[in-house]
C-alpha cells in the first residue's frame, strides 16, 4: 500500500492506555470504529483524545475495533474528503448499519491541492486494504454502480445543492408551528441531483427530530415517493441509517389514508418525484380524493415538493404550471428553488440540448462529444449487443424502450420484438431495483422500470409510436400507437386531451434519453425516422 498504513486494534480504554505516542497522535488521521453488525467513521488531528472520547459515548463505546488509516501526506482537507468518501463506500457496501450523521454547511468538502490522487489513489488502496483484510464486502467498482450509494444521505453535495439543503432546513425550522401549512417547492429536470439533495435532508430532518435541542424535536415526518423503484431505494438506505426507519418512507396513497384514520397532521413531508401525484381520484390505487397534492398539504404542516414537469408520464398524473399553482398557491410564499447543473450525464451541453430538442420534436445534427458515447444504430439487435458489451465492462448497462409493446401485469411474459431482436420487458421483485439484478440484461425496461434511477450505458428503443413528418421535417408522435393504455385514462380536467397524450411520450422519450451517464445509444422503430437519425450519425 505504499506510504498509507492501517493499523487495528481492541477498541477499549487499556488497548488505547497501551498505544505508545507516536507521530500520527497529532497529526491528520481517518479512522473508524466497528463490530459485525455496526460502524462509525471519523477524521481527527488528536486520535488518542478522540478515542476516550468515543469511549464515553453510550452507543460508540458498544463498537469492539477501532482501525486507524494513516497516511504521511495527511492533511485536515484530504482526511475529510476520505472519510466522507468510505461512509458512502460502507453505506454502499451493505454490511454494516452506520452511526455517523450528515454533511453539514461547516463541513462541506472542498477542491484542493492534489485532490484527485487523494481521492482516487490513496483511497482505492485503502478499499483495496479493507477488502483484503474481509473488513469490507465489495469492490468499489460493484458498489459504485448501486442505487443506495448513488442516493446516499451522506452524499458530498455541491456548494448549490447545499445551499438548497440549508434553505430546506430553515423554512422547516421556520414554519414548524404555523397555524396553516407551508410549501416549499423544488424544481429541476432530469438528472440535476433532486433525491439526493432530499435523500441528505430527510435524513438530517430525522437527525433534528432526534435533537432534545432542536426546533425539530420529536416531530414525526416522511418522505413519500409514487414510484416502487424508488422507494425500495429509500427504504434499503434506511435499514443502514441510524436516524432513519424504512416506515419513514411511503407511497402517498399509504400515506393519506393512515392520516385520515389517525386524525392527524404529520409535521414535516417531502415528496419526491412529485409529478407523479395522482391528480385526480384513482379507485384502483385506493385513492378516492380529488388530487394528492391536496391531500398531503391537508394532512401536514410543512410539505417540500420535488417535482419536474417534463416527467410526467400518466393522465390521471397530469400536472401543468396552472394546476400546479391553483394548488399549492395559497400555501406557497417564495418562488420555486431551480437546480439547473447537470450531474448524470457526463455529456456537454451540445448533448443536452440535443434530446431536448429531440423531445420538442426538433431533429438536428447529433453532436461530437469525445467523453460520452452518442450513437444510432440500424438494427435493434446490435444495439442490444452494444450493451451487453458495456455491460460486461461498465456494468449497469441497459436496453429501455418507450411503451409502444404490449406489457401486462397477469403474470405473463411479454415481449418487445424489432428487427431481429425478441427481448422480454422488466421483471420485478420486492427488494432489488431492476438494474441492478445482472440477468436483467436479457430485459428492457419501462420508464416506470428506470424513472429516477442512473444507467452507465442506455440503448433506447422508440417504437411505432415515435415516428418522422418528412413533410415538415420533424418528430411526430402517433398516440394511438402507445401501447400504455393506464397512461392515457383519467382525461376529466383536461382541454386538449390529444395534446396532453403527446406530451406524456414526449416526456418519456426524455426521461429514457437521459438515464446514461457514459454513452446514449437510439434505435428507432419507424423506419423513416431511423434513416434520418442514421444520416444525422454518418455525418458525425
Amino acid at each position: 500500500m505504499g506510504m498509507t498504513e492501517l493499523k487495528t486494534w481492541d477498541f477499549n480504554k487499556s488497548t488505547l492506555d497501551s498505544i505508545k505516542n507516536n507521530t500520527y497522535f497529532d497529526y491528520p488521521v481517518v479512522y473508524f470504529l466497528n463490530n459485525n453488525t455496526t460502524v462509525y467513521i471519523g477524521e481527527t488531528v488528536a486520535f488518542k483524545n478522540r478515542m476516550k472520547s468515543h469511549l464515553n459515548n453510550i452507543e460508540r463505546k458498544k463498537l469492539e475495533k477501532m482501525t486507524l488509516i494513516i497516511h504521511e501526506e495527511f492533511h485536515r482537507s484530504a482526511t475529510y474528503n476520505i472519510e466522507t468518501k468510505l461512509i458512502n463506500y460502507f453505506l454502499g457496501d451493505d454490511r454494516y448499519k452506520l452511526q455517523n450523521k450528515s454533511q453539514t454547511a461547516q463541513s462541506v468538502t472542498h477542491n484542493y491541492h492534489n485532490k484527485e490522487f487523494y481521492d482516487k489513489e490513496i483511497f482505492n488502496d485503502i478499499w483495496k486494504e479493507l477488502l483484503k483484510r474481509k473488513m469490507v464486502n465489495n469492490p468499489a467498482h460493484v458498489i459504485e454502480n448501486r442505487d443506495i450509494f448513488k442516493l446516499s444521505p451522506f452524499k458530498e453535495l455541491t456548494m448549490t445543492q447545499l445551499e438548497l439543503k440549508t434553505k430546506i432546513l430553515q423554512v422547516c425550522e421556520e414554519h414548524i408551528n404555523d397555524e396553516e401549512p407551508f410549501v416549499f417547492m423544488v424544481k429541476g429536470e432530469a438528472g440535476v441531483g433532486k433525491s439526493v439533495v432530499l435523500s441528505s435532508v430527510f435524513n438530517s430532518i430525522q437527525e433534528l427530530a432526534a435533537d432534545k435541542n432542536s426546533n425539530l424535536h420529536q416531530t414525526k415526518n416522511y418522505l413519500l415517493v409514487n414510484h416502487s423503484e424508488m422507494l425500495k431505494t429509500y427504504k434499503n438506505i434506511a435499514a443502514n441509517v441510524k436516524f432513519l426507519k424504512k416506515n419513514n418512507f411511503d407511497k402517498p396513497t399509504s400515506f393519506i389514508n393512515k392520516q385520515k384514520r389517525i386524525a392527524e397532521k404529520a409535521d414535516i413531508v417531502l415528496v419526491d418525484e412529485a409529478h407523479l401525484l395522482l391528480s385526480r381520484a384513482d379507485a384502483f390505487n385506493g385513492f378516492n380524493e380529488d388530487n394528492q397534492l391536496e391531500e398531503i398539504i391537508r394532512h401536514s404542516k410543512v410539505v417540500i415538493v420535488v417535482y419536474d414537469e417534463k416527467q410526467v408520464l400518466k393522465l390521471k398524473s397530469y400536472w401543468d404550471k396552472n394546476r400546479l399553482k391553483k394548488i399549492v398557491s395559497g400555501y406557497q410564499r417564495e418562488k420555486p428553488y431551480v437546480l439547473r447543473e447537470q450531474f448524470r450525464m457526463n455529456a456537454g451541453d451540445d448533448v443536452i440540448d440535443w434530446i431536448d430538442n429531440f423531445v420538442e420534436k426538433r431533429i438536428g445534427k447529433l453532436p461530437e462529444d469525445e467523453l460520452y458515447a452518442f450513437k444510432i444504430f440500424d438494427s435493434a439487435k446490435e444495439m442490444h449487443d452494444a450493451i451487453v458489451e458495456k455491460n460486461k465492462e461498465h456494468g449497469l448497462s441497459r436496453v429501455v424502450s418507450t411503451f409502444d409493446y404490449e406489457h401486462k401485469k397477469d403474470g405473463e411474459q411479454y415481449y418487445i420484438r424489432e428487427d431481429n431482436l425478441e427481448i422480454p420487458w422488466n421483471s420485478t421483485d420486492a427488494k432489488n431495483t431492476w438494474a441492478e439484478k445482472p440477468e436483467t440484461i436479457k430485459e428492457a425496461g419501462s420508464i416506470y422500470t428506470i424513472q429516477g434511477f442512473d444507467l452507465n450505458y442506455v440503448g433506447v428503443i422508440l417504437g411505432p409510436s415515435v415516428t418522422y413528418d418528412d413533410q415538415n421535417r420533424c418528430l411526430k408522435i402517433l398516440t394511438e400507437k402507445y401501447s400504455d393504455t393506464e397512461a392515457f385514462r383519467g382525461k376529466d380536467g383536461i382541454e386538449d386531451v390529444e395534446r396532453a397524450k403527446e406530451q406524456i411520450i414526449l416526456n418519456s422519450i426524455n426521461v429514457l434519453m437521459k438515464r446514461g451517464i457514459k454513452g446514449l445509444y437510439i434505435y428507432a422503430s419507424d423506419e423513416g425516422l431511423r434513416e434520418r437519425l442514421l444520416g444525422f450519425f454518418k455525418k458525425k
